[in-house]
């Protein structure tokens, strides 16, 4: 099957590249390539020297590309770029009739996407607007193969497309670890004191300043926040509390190791602390020694070069987002996560006052809310298939259009929300049947140690039954990461019917017969 196939008005097969992709003929729209995954749409303005012309043309194109996404449905995927200008004559500056024609297109993809699921619009004009004109086009390859947009930027588009599509399936890091002196402000706090430290004000006080305002706002992202740092940890809290000029203190991060151990092992240690892969985390430090230990001793975890001048953090922080925490829209559960992992660590010291594992449940009044998918919930489904990797059955991916196309199959997609005394977790959960299977089951590593998962599909399970469902089949399939998963099914009563050299399961289970009593500790609400 091909991945790609793109809809061109150029020649794009030095940008794509030929491995995978097909491409349709100059301005053909005749071919909806419906053997390809996923669709592109990139067109860009016409290279030439009449405006009125290329005005026409752009303003033609919002009607075609409305066809070809009529032709395609909501099953695929498709990835609409904002209309890019190669080459523009220069002549009547005052004249607004270009832009307002490139605005009007621009506002038509985003519209589209509005009110299609399956479709993504990505910034390619503001990707060709990093390079001057003379670098965007290679007049001979115009001349001579009617390439737009030079070859010479084929690595940096791939680079560029391949992190967009990552944004567009919410597939990024989940975990910033911040190191302090130097790095989040200028300066030694145990040397300086917490008013000696370089914050706010002057330079380079005022780039400390900036760089903290940025990591703020990827919090406010759903990026967790978390510090390791060889420090005091009373010095510390006493700067969080002292210092006016600080934008980030002790409640913005979920998680904290200060102290003078080695980082590698307090960063594995806030791994398990926050039950979250270490591919999962970002490392930033002022000290390459201290960047250099954790990428040999935990390769996992992410290490970008931080620059060793502050007027640099600017750059440096864009770059950051750009290569890890870019994703294409944001869900409730992604702005509340720092708040949720703060709760989990809330619950976890109560647990430590009692005895009884049963009886600490039972305190929680927890309460899991299960309904079926809705146009507000499939993109947080679609998120959790793209990222959850520890309690995960199956591990497969799916976009918003996989879930969508799963539904109108016949499947049915349920989501799991849970609730305590200690807050809202949000949407953890969901469970997806089709054709008779479960096709996908997986939990937030947020929920997991509380019984949740086996209250969450017995549930489910008596749900089906209620519907007529007798029989029930599934599969574990092992990856480097759930291996806690590996005996879940056999632990419900599932009948193992085939075993794979690769460690998968296949499993059968009489629904008329099975277990579905979920435990009094959780209060059960299905909608």
């Amino acid at each position: 099957m091909t991945d790609l196939f793109v809809f061109r008005n150029t020649t794009v097969e030095p940008l794509f590249g030929s491995e995978g992709v097909r491409c349709s003929g100059y301005g053909d729209i005749s071919d909806p390539g419906e053997e390809a995954a996923a669709c592109v749409w990139a067109y860009t303005l016409p290279v030439g020297c009449d405006i009125g012309a290329q005005i026409r043309e752009a303003d033609s194109y919002i009607d075609r590309l409305r066809l070809v996404l009529d032709r395609i449905g909501p099953a695929r995927m498709c990835y609409l770029f904002t209309l890019a200008c190669p080459y523009v004559l220069p002549v009547e500056s005052g004249s607004g009739a270009l832009r307002a024609a490139v605005a009007r297109y621009d506002a038509a993809l985003y519209a589209f996407a509005a009110a299609r699921p399956n479709v993504r619009v990505l910034d390619f004009a503001s990707f060709l607007g990093r390079y001057a004109c003379g670098e965007r086009i290679d007049w001979r390859h115009w001349f001579l193969a009617r390439t737009a947009v030079s070859p010479r930027l084929q690595s940096d588009f791939r680079h560029w497309f391949a992190a967009e599509r990552r944004a567009a399936l919410m597939q990024r890091r989940k975990c910033l670890v911040l190191d302090l002196d130097n790095t989040l402000w200028g300066g030694v706090l145990g040397e300086e004191g917490p008013e000696g430290i370089r914050i706010g004000g002057d330079y380079p006080g005022n780039a400390y300043l900036l760089f903290q305002q940025g990591i703020r706002e990827l919090a406010r992202t759903g990026v967790i926040l978390t510090v390791c740092s060889k420090n005091n940890e009373a010095d510390v809290l006493e700067v969080w509390e002292r210092n006016p000029e600080l934008v980030l203190r002790r409640d913005d991060f979920a998680a904290r190791r200060i102290n003078w151990r080695d980082k590698a092992g307090n960063i594995r240690e806030l791994a398990a602390e926050l039950n979250i892969g270490l591919d999962s985390m970002v490392f930033v430090d002022d000290n390459p020694a201290e960047r250099e230990l954790v990428r040999r001793m935990v390769p996992e975890v992410a290490v970008p070069d931080f620059p060793e001048q502050p007027y640099r953090l600017p750059e440096f922080l864009r770059d950051m987002a750009d290569r890890y925490f870019r994703i294409y829209a944001l869900t409730a559960e992604d702005r509340a996560k720092t708040e949720q992992y703060r709760a989990n660590a809330a619950r976890a010291e109560a647990a430590r006052g009692y005895a009884d594992f049963g009886d600490y449940l039972r305190s929680l009044g927890m309460v899991l809310t299960i309904r079926r998918a809705d146009d507000f919930t499939r993109p947080r489904v679609a998120q959790m298939t793209q990222k959850t990797n520890q309690f995960n059955l199956t591990t497969r991916r799916y976009s918003e259009a996989d879930i969508r196309r799963i539904e109108d199959g016949g499947g049915r997609v349920y989501t799991l929300s849970v609730r305590d005394r200690f807050g809202d977790s949000g949407i953890t959960g969901c469970l997806i049947v089709a054709d008779g299977a479960i096709d996908t089951l997986l939990l937030s590593c947020r929920i997991l140690g509380r019984g949740i998962e086996r209250a969450f599909l017995r549930t489910v399970l008596a749900l089906l039954r209620r519907e007529g469902v007798a029989t029930l089949s599934a599969c574990y399939l092992p990856t480097a990461k759930n291996g806690q998963t590996a005996r879940f099914y056999d632990r419900e009563g599932f009948t193992p019917v085939a075993r794979g050299a690769d460690g998968s399961v296949r499993y059968t289970l009489d629904l008329t017969a099975a277990d579905t009593a979920v435990d009094a500790c959780y209060t059960i609400e299905c909608e």
